[in-house]
């Protein structure tokens, strides 16, 4: 190991608290902002109604954020401003002794055409676009870029006529004319809205439109804007959004309020999307679908996401966070309420699972490492990097959990009174949690725990049977592992929800004489209780988590057979997947360790027989992710020091004896749904997903037949899922490589004018788990197609290597860490966000065996000594010295 005195420390001035929060001194009431769009330049013009703050105490400077700005003017009212007047520093603007209330004008230029790193006002292939969340308004005009400052937004957009075609900002247009040659474009948001909320658009796009009535009768105009050549990518994205629209209508009773919502794809954004209040600006991979050139799970993305940024126009606009510090308040609430609307869309089993493989192979990891911070952090050094798993997915389960203790009927109610009660306001997560507590009528304080204490909970149970007072006992035991800067956990509020099976299928529930439903939910809110089932007739299989109720980890020692009852009998879709893991897991985790495994083989061999030879019987998108072996991240995150050649091993030999050995069954399955039904139903997505996971078994095996089957259905589909997944299968398979190579000169060629399928094209090569992917990495970073500017590009080559390439990104020779390194480092100098996110990998280091950390710390301390962003730096910082920033 190297020297840990050699670590960089984080300088403690640059560390914002939440201990520190204070009210803004001054509130902006209006702001009328004009912006003049030249070749070279942009002249920003602002207009701010400034008053002090009645809240906070009295202040004679007013002080605002900037960030590379250069001032042309600036005045209060009719009275110019000179440099004795105001002071400018890299980050603020300061002017000396202002009054009660007055009107601030302020002219900046700026260079939207240099701005590489995406944020602010930038300029990329000739479009102008805005992303200000979360600090980049800053580098627009000089501001409170704060999000508990909410002004009204006036907007002027003026450019030379003819330069654009589209001219967007946020709220409903006013007028749209021309003057001297000049076109002016006039728009007005009438709902206060926080700086991170302003967009701005201005290029050369054409426009689908359609009309929603709201529920009580108002017409709503519906644009989605986009180039030319994508136009007839965006019918499945309007669908979508009206499906959201009708869906938060009825779920939560909440009505879009302006008069036209807007959606413009982006190809160069660093973010999925943005929820800027009325016009919403997409990375195109989140808008554009089309079934020629878009997979099945990339429409399902697309429809969740437009979702997702839909419902933010109620949590997290209307009602909008005090601080970034609840930055959870908008967007875990707004998770789970996407994740919710997917799950009606489509499988809810399968969405579960989904979000749950997200939680168990990355947030937990997270939540176990030196990056480890609380759904509500207590400090931070760059807010950017806390757009993480924790704050978002681990958020949504917060909220879930709230739910699951509520009640649906009493979570509705409580959300109601959250926005009725806080619209128009910047509140916090007590607020949230308050409305709960008044609502249901529960104390939730120890639940707010959720919020400051950061994680993994584990639950260690263990059960009894008395047959003859027919008792069945339930032991929980819960505890919390250290992190970084807190030591001591106290015991959390968590809603397990369960169910008893006996041998006929769900058994009767009785606790302390209540009858209770089929499935409840025991509130575990001590270190260790016990539940006692009453006139329990029969020794139960515990179905546990159900629909996993709480981000924890369960350990309950499951025999072989209550496994298997589970996986075929629970009514639960997710604990039979759960069941089906854990299987897998105890033979992948007896392969690993070299133990025998024959029983527990045997075992699977026959669960998966049985499930297979009557795979008509039961949901086939549920069924395809019970075929999948559990992922190498999350079987790394079982050890404490995990092995990654060990692991790569005994997946790939398992998934080979799987493959040969039900091969009958699997070719059976595949040439079952040869002909299932095509389109975009959640059945025939699910027909096609099973399908393609028999084929991915079968090219398993080193037979021409199988081989041939993949290259006919490549050359045959009709649809960008099954094309692509047979051009997977065949890279992904060593003994494939002659049919490879030819797949994808074939595929290239056909697609080289998509963007978004060239992604894919990159990123099916850079995730294959044979051979020397990084010199091919190397190659593809020079291809004509790739473009380092890119966010998607850099998605789809380094971040797909790192984050999907187990067997290969651990390399033992640590050749593929270096070169993360010092890709980093050369991203960091054009987009520090991107730079700070492609370091995910390297911060998992101490979960690895000495040989690979290492070298994986060694990749990061060679970062460490270059000049770095802020952004970067509290990365690596924090991952050398396995510390809090606070």
């Amino acid at each position: 190991m190297s020297d840990l005195s050699a670590s960089p420390v984080i300088p403690v001035n640059t560390v914002t608290r939440l201990a520190d929060y204070r009210v803004p001194e001054f509130l902006i009431e209006k702001t009328h902002l004009t912006f003049e769009l030249y070749e070279e330049y942009t002249d920003v013009s602002s207009r701010l109604t400034i008053t002090r703050n009645p809240k906070s105490t009295k202040a004679d400077d007013l002080v605002l954020h900037g960030e590379q700005l250069e001032l042309r003017s600036l005045a209060i009212g009719e009275r110019t401003l000179h440099p004795g007047d105001y002071q400018i520093t890299p980050h603020s603007l300061t002017v000396r002794n202002v009054p009660e209330q007055f009107v601030l004008h302020c002219t900046v230029r700026i260079y939207p055409e240099k701005n590489t790193a995406l944020e602010g006002l930038y300029c990329s292939s000739g479009m102008y676009c805005t992303q200000c969340e979360a600090e980049g308004f800053r580098k627009i005009t000089y501001y409170l870029d704060r999000p508990d400052v909410m002004s009204e937004f006036e907007t002027v957009i003026i450019a030379r006529e003819g330069a654009f075609s589209t001219m967007l900002s946020n709220g409903n247009c006013l007028s749209d004319t021309m003057q001297d040659g000049k076109r002016i474009v006039h728009w007005h948001d009438p709902f206060k809205k926080p700086s991170y909320l302003f967009a701005l658009v201005a290029g050369n796009l054409v426009c689908l439109e359609d009309h929603f009535i709201t529920q009580s009768g108002r017409e709503v105009l519906l644009q989605i804007h986009t180039e030319a050549k994508d136009h007839d990518k965006c019918h499945f994205a309007m669908q979508s959004l009206k499906k959201a629209m009708h869906w938060d209508e009825q779920t939560y009773g909440r009505e879009y309020d302006l008069d036209r919502f807007m959606i413009v794809a982006v190809d160069d954004f660093n973010m999925g999307a943005m929820e800027n209040k009325g016009l919403n600006i997409f990375n195109t991979s989140c808008v554009l679908a089309h079934p020629a050139s878009t997979t099945d799970a990339a429409f399902q993305r697309v429809e969740g996401v437009i979702a997702h940024e839909y419902f933010h126009n109620w949590s997290g606009n209307r009602v909008t966070c005090r601080d970034w510090f609840q930055l959870s308040l908008k967007e875990g609430l707004t998770v789970y309420r996407d994740s919710e609307f997917s799950a009606d869309m489509n499988s809810r089993a399968v969405k579960r699972i989904e979000d749950v493989n997200l939680l168990r192979s990355v947030q937990f990891v997270e939540d176990a490492g030196p990056m480890a911070h609380p759904v509500r952090p207590d400090a931070y050094m760059e807010i950017s990097n806390f757009y993480t798993v924790t704050i978002y997915e681990k958020g949504a389960e917060v909220v879930r959990m709230l739910a699951n203790i509520l009640g649906s009927e009493r979570y509705r109610q409580a959300t109601d009174l959250y926005f009725d009660r806080f619209d128009g306001q910047a509140v916090t997560c007590d607020d949230f949690v308050q409305c709960m507590e008044e609502v249901s009528g529960r104390d939730l304080s120890q639940f707010r725990l959720w919020y400051s204490q950061a994680g993994t909970p584990q639950l260690h149970i263990s059960d009894s049977y008395d047959a003859d007072h027919q008792q069945y006992s339930l032991t929980v035991h819960q505890h919390t592992p250290a992190t970084p800067g807190q030591t001591e956990k106290k015991a959390l509020h968590i809603p397990l929800k369960v169910a008893l099976y006996g041998n006929q299928g769900a058994l009767a529930l009785i606790i302390d004489g209540q009858i209770r439903d089929a499935e409840t939910v025991l509130d575990i809110c001590q270190t260790q209780q016990t539940i006692v089932f009453e006139q329990v007739a029969e020794h139960p299989v515990p179905s546990l988590l159900r629909g996993f109720s709480a981000p924890v980890r369960v350990f309950y020692d499951y025999q072989l057979d209550q496994l298997q009852k589970l996986i075929l009998l629970d009514s639960d879709g997710f604990c039979r997947w759960d069941a089906m893991q854990s299987l897998m897991r105890i033979v992948l985790s007896k392969a690993i360790d070299n133990k025998g495994d024959h029983a527990e083989q045997a075992m699977l061999m026959d669960t998966l027989r049985r499930l297979l030879t009557d795979h008509t019987a039961m949901d086939a998108a549920l069924l395809a992710r019970m075929l999948e072996l559990p992922g190498e991240q999350y079987l790394a995150s079982l050890y404490d020091k995990a092995n990654p050649p060990a692991i790569n091993q005994a997946r790939t030999q398992l998934q080979h004896k799987l493959a040969t050995q039900l091969q009958t069954e699997l070719m059976s399955c595949y040439q079952a749904l040869q002909n299932s039904a095509s389109g975009l139903s959640a059945q025939a997505m699910a027909a096609r997903n099973l399908r393609n996971q028999a084929l991915m078994y079968l090219l398993q095996i080193d037979d021409t037949h199988y081989r041939d089957l993949a290259q006919q259905q490549f050359s045959q589909a009709d649809n960008m899922t099954d094309q692509f997944a047979a051009l997977r299968g065949l890279v992904h398979a060593e003994h494939a490589r002659i049919e490879a190579q030819a797949a994808l000169q074939v595929f290239y060629q056909q697609w080289q004018h998509e963007a978004l399928v060239v992604n894919m094209w990159f990123q099916v090569q850079a995730t294959r788990p044979w051979g020397n992917v990084l010199q091919e990495i190397q190659q593809l970073l020079q291809h004509a197609a790739f473009d380092a500017r890119n966010p998607n590009k850099l998605r789809a080559v380094i971040a797909a290597f790192a984050n999907q390439n187990f067997a290969r990104f651990h390399d033992s020779s640590g050749n593929a860490y270096q070169f993360l390194a010092e890709q980093i480092a050369d991203i960091d100098q054009r987009n520090p966000q991107m730079a700070s996110r492609l370091l995910t990998p390297l911060t998992h280091w101490h979960q690895f065996i000495d040989e690979h950390a290492s070298l994986m710390r060694k990749a990061l301390e060679s970062l460490s000594q270059r000049e770095l962003s802020k952004d970067v730096y509290e990365v690596v910082s924090k991952s050398l010295n396995e510390r809090n920033v606070g």
